[in-house]
């Protein structure tokens, strides 16, 4: 049972939160002083403090600097009637888990300390885990998935490595192209040479063949010296080319004679120069179409295509995104510094149900954003909508069934013939609870019995009918449980034979919501 301390002056409202969280079935201690709480943090570190922040004597700002500096400090929240924009970044700035104004919404200052208890067992785990599991470099270049695509990506990595064979590797952007060709380059007799990455764009045209193959003094002004190219300074390893297919035409001459020669001649030079290297190339781009419109010579088009890979975009190795997440994240983590909250589960449920148009990249980057703004709990639902930007595209599939997008950007479901959105779950507000004994949540029309919910979910294109019907009478049924237990979540939890944080989870999947708001007096 999670101890709570609450920390307050003022007695009747320590005496109410304190019948609260007895009611929520957590234990409590309380304290009417932040040095009285200091001393019984001292005797017993309680799961989460709850403190207000004008008290007598120490006030809560200095009591967080001082609880912060004891081992093992819980999770604080700070509560205050005064709002001002230095209480907050101060409270903040000083660790404190969030910062709530009187007069609270119960539900959401119940929702809250879930959040902070989580957070404080996800901070415990990160303590006790030992050093050993710290991602090194290899972790930050390994591969990760497990689905049928990456299984036939890491056999012909196997199969290609051993060999001197120039490889093409091609797929959308953000798919790990580079991780692909390092992962070659490492399984390589090569691998205890050079493995330069050039990015085809990343350098100015005018420097590219300077950068790639040398000059000699005088090839142009400003050439005081000889510059060995990277070509060259890679002798005897391996040349990642990235962005090929946008690599200038008169490169791409000269890219030809090395793969068919093994021959360069610097910038000014009159020398031909031979060279011992393997090169691998990457590009997102049509080649094809870049081939027609003359964007890219024909003769280096055939000649790359010795041996081509592709890598699998998330949206066809879905089942790889929950372990893939919790990776990027666990990386992230080290990163920047910070303990490794994890993902609630249906918050892993959520991510594999997205699009990614920018794949691995996009997804790594969603995380690290959630990281920044994290305060130690799992990450959740909510977390991440408040950070994509982009609009999510719900994919139908195994792991997205478990939870539809319900954040902005969510992409409804095919128009029923009628013209609405036959499979679309209403999205009533909060103040309108369903009728009681309604046994479904209303579609389209006011009241419809449930066999023509479902049939007009099968007639209207849905690509998931029965994960959409499933959602409609999973929120009625949440609803009605809220309704009977007058919004006390517990109750309803326990009503339906679910744990606390799954009706939580529900909830938020089905954008239900309750509003009850009372005054500390």
């Amino acid at each position: 049972m999670a101890e709570i301390l609450i920390v307050d002056d003022d007695h009747h409202l320590r005496q109410g939160f304190q019948r609260l969280l007895d009611a929520e079935g957590y234990a409590t201690r309380t304290a009417a002083s932040a040095e009285e709480a200091l001393h019984l943090m001292r005797e017993r570190m309680p799961d989460c403090v709850v403190m207000d922040v004008r008290m007598p004597g120490m006030d809560g700002l200095e009591a967080l600097k001082r609880m912060r500096a004891l081992d093992g400090c819980p999770p604080v929240l700070i509560m205050t009637a005064y709002s001002t924009t230095e209480t907050a970044i101060e409270a903040t700035r000083l660790g404190a888990f969030d910062y709530m104004l009187k007069p609270f919404d119960i539900p959401q200052v119940l929702e809250l300390l879930q959040r902070a208890l989580a957070a404080g067992e996800s901070q415990r785990r990160h303590e006790a885990r030992p050093e050993a599991d710290e991602p090194g470099d290899e972790d930050d270049l390994r591969l990760v998935g497990h689905t049928q695509p990456m299984q036939e990506l890491y056999k012909a990595i196997g199969r290609v490595a051993p060999t001197d064979a120039l490889v093409l590797i091609r797929g959308e952007s953000g798919t790990g192209k580079e991780l692909v060709a390092n992962a070659i380059w490492r399984y390589s007799p090569r691998s205890r040479r050079p493995f330069s990455v050039i990015n085809c764009v990343a350098i100015p045209d005018t420097l590219l063949e300077s950068e790639l193959f040398g000059y000699e003094r005088g090839a142009f002004t400003g050439a005081q010296h000889r510059r060995i190219g990277r070509i060259e300074q890679a002798a005897g390893g391996t040349i990642f080319l990235d962005e090929i297919g946008d690599m200038p035409l008169s490169i791409q001459a000269k890219l030809l004679r090395l793969l068919q020669e093994k021959q360069i001649q610097r910038l000014g030079g009159r020398d031909s120069i031979d060279v011992d290297v393997r090169i691998i190339a990457a590009t997102n781009a049509d080649l094809e179409q870049a081939v027609a419109d003359g964007r890219f010579r024909e003769d280096l088009y055939y000649r790359l295509k010795v041996v081509t890979l592709w890598t699998p975009p998330l949206r066809e190795r879905r089942e790889d995104i929950p372990a893939l997440a919790a990776f990027l994240l666990h990386r992230q983590a080290v990163e920047l510094h910070r303990p490794d909250p994890g993902l609630e589960e249906s918050a892993l449920c959520y991510l594999a149900g997205l699009a990614w148009p920018g794949n691995v990249r996009e997804l790594s980057n969603a995380l690290q954003k959630a990281l920044v703004f994290n305060n130690g709990a799992p990450l959740s639902i909510r977390d991440l909508q408040q950070v994509l930007d982009a609009p999510a595209v719900r994919q139908h599939g195994p792991l997205a069934a478990e939870t539809a997008p319900s954040g902005p950007g969510a992409h409804p479901p095919a128009a029923a013939p009628n013209g609405n959105a036959g499979a679309e779950p209403p999205q009533p507000g909060p103040e309108t609870p369903p009728a009681a004994g309604d046994p479904v949540a209303t579609h389209g029309e006011e009241r419809r019995s449930l066999a023509g919910i479902v049939a007009d979910c099968l007639r209207s294109g849905d690509a998931s009918p029965f994960e959409t019907c499933m959602d409609i009478m999973g929120r009625a049924v949440v609803r009605e449980a809220l309704r009977q237990c007058h919004g006390n979540r517990s109750q309803a939890a326990r009503l339906l034979g679910l744990s606390r944080p799954t009706l939580l989870a529900r909830m938020e999947k089905y954008g239900l919501k309750i509003e009850t708001r009372i005054s500390d007096e």
